[in-house]
C-alpha cells in the first residue's frame, strides 16, 4: 500500500505539472513527450524487484543469478569506494522489450554544432531520449529535413541523479562480468558527482569511474584476467578518444573555410577516407580489447561524433587525475567532487585541467 502511495503520488505530481498546459497535449509534442516519459518512469518503477530475493530464487537460471550476485557485490564495493549507491541497482525492473529507449543526436553539416535541449535539474543536454520510437524517429526526420546530420541510437540504461530509486533494467542485463560491472559503477558515479550543463564532463568522468573501479573490484576478488580486462578497455576508450579529437580538430579546421555545396561533401569524403586509414592501421593496431569492423567504413556524422565526444572528452585528463591520486578511485572522486564544487558548465574541464597542469599549460583545449 505504502508503495502504491508513492507510485500515486508521483503521477499527481506529473500531471500537476502539466496542468498548466491544459489542451495542449493534443498540439504540443514536447507535453507529449514529457507526459510518455513520466508513464515510462512509473511503469519502471511499478516492476521492480528486490535482487536479494532474485538472487535466491530457483526459478532463474544460475548464469543469471550470478550476475545479479554480482551487481549486489559491485554496489558493495561502491559504497566502500564513498559512491553514494544509495537504493540504485536495489531492485531489477524487466521492461518487456529489447529497446529501453532511443538517443537522438543532431547537428549542422557543416560545424560540430550539437541542437541543445533544455530541461529541469539537469540543465542543457545535446541529447534527447525518447521511449516513444515514433516520436523519436518523427523529430529525427523533421531535423534531416532542416538540412542537420542526425544519428538515433539505442540506450540500454539511464540514471535519475538519486532522485528516484533506479532499478536495474533488463536491458543492461549484459552477458559480460567486466562491461555489467563498470555499467553499475558508471550509473552510480551520476549519483556522486554532477555537474549541471557539463554532459560531456559528467559522463567522462563516469567512464573514469567505470572501468577504474571495475578493475580495482576484481583485483581484489582475485580475478586477475577481469582486472586486466576492465583495465585495457579503459585503455582503449582512451585511444579512441585520442583519435575522435584528432578527428574533430581536422573537420573543424575544415569547416572554419566555410565550405558549402559540393565542396562541403568532397571534403566530408576526404576526411572520410583518412578516417578509414587511421581505424584500420595505427589506432586500430593500438587497441587492445576491441575491434573496429564496421567503424571504418561509417561516412562522416556531425550528430554522431557529437555522441562519441560526450563520453570521451579528456579522458587522458581523468586518468592523469586517477594517476595524481595514487590510483585510487575513492580518492580521485573525493578530490573531483570537491574541485568541481558550484562550477558551472564546462567550466569544470579547465578547472581539471589547471588542476594537473596550471593555468596556460601547452597541451590544454
Amino acid at each position: 500500500m505504502k508503495r502504491r502511495r508513492l507510485l500515486m503520488g508521483i503521477l499527481i505530481t506529473a500531471l500537476a505539472l502539466m496542468l498548466g498546459y491544459g489542451t495542449a497535449y493534443v498540439a504540443s509534442e514536447d507535453v507529449r513527450y514529457l507526459t510518455r516519459a513520466g508513464i515510462e518512469q512509473i511503469a519502471i518503477l511499478e516492476k521492480r524487484r528486490p535482487l536479494e530475493r532474485l538472487v535466491a530464487d530457483s526459478s532463474l537460471s544460475a548464469d543469471t543469478r550470478a550476475y545479479i550476485r554480482l551487481v549486489l557485490e559491485v554496489r558493495a564495493k561502491a559504497d566502500s569506494l564513498g559512491l553514494e549507491a544509495g537504493k540504485t541497482y536495489t531492485t531489477y525492473s524487466d521492461i518487456g522489450r529489447d529497446t529501453l529507449l532511443l538517443v537522438l543526436s543532431a547537428s549542422s553539416k557543416d560545424c560540430i554544432c550539437p541542437v541543445i535541449w533544455k530541461y529541469p535539474i539537469v540543465g542543457k543536454i545535446p541529447y534527447k531520449g525518447f521511449f516513444d520510437v515514433k516520436m523519436a524517429e518523427r523529430q529525427a526526420e523533421q531535423l534531416a529535413a532542416k538540412g542537420y546530420d542526425i544519428y538515433l541510437r539505442p540506450a540500454a540504461a539511464y540514471s535519475t541523479l538519486g532522485w528516484f530509486e533506479d532499478p536495474l533494467l533488463s536491458t543492461a542485463m549484459v552477458r559480460d562480468s567486466v562491461e555489467l560491472a563498470s555499467l553499475v559503477f558508471h550509473e552510480i558515479a551520476h549519483n556522486s558527482l554532477y555537474v549541471k550543463s557539463a554532459t560531456p564532463f559528467n559522463e567522462s568522468f563516469a567512464q573514469l569511474v567505470g572501468y577504474r573501479a571495475a578493475e580495482e573490484f576484481f583485483r581484489e576478488r582475485g580475478d586477475t584476467l577481469l582486472a586486466q580486462r576492465a583495465r585495457n578497455r579503459w585503455s582503449d576508450e582512451i585511444v579512441l578518444g585520442e583519435f575522435y579529437d584528432a578527428l574533430i580538430t581536422r573537420l573543424e579546421s575544415f569547416y572554419a573555410g566555410k565550405p558549402a555545396g559540393d565542396s562541403l561533401e568532397a571534403g566530408r569524403l576526404a576526411i572520410g577516407r583518412w578516417t578509414r586509414e587511421q581505424l584500420q592501421g595505427p589506432v586500430g593496431e593500438r587497441l587492445r580489447t576491441g575491434r573496429i569492423g564496421r567503424l571504418a567504413d561509417r561516412p562522416i556524422n556531425n550528430a554522431a561524433l557529437v555522441g562519441v565526444r560526450i563520453y570521451r572528452t579528456h579522458l587522458d585528463w581523468f586518468d592523469r587525475w586517477y594517476e595524481r591520486e595514487g590510483r585510487s578511485v575513492r580518492r580521485s572522486v573525493a578530490a573531483l567532487r570537491e574541485l568541481v564544487k558550484g562550477v558551472p558548465g564546462d567550466s569544470a574541464f579547465a578547472r581539471l585541467r589547471a588542476a594537473l597542469d596550471g593555468p596556460g599549460a601547452p597541451g590544454g583545449a
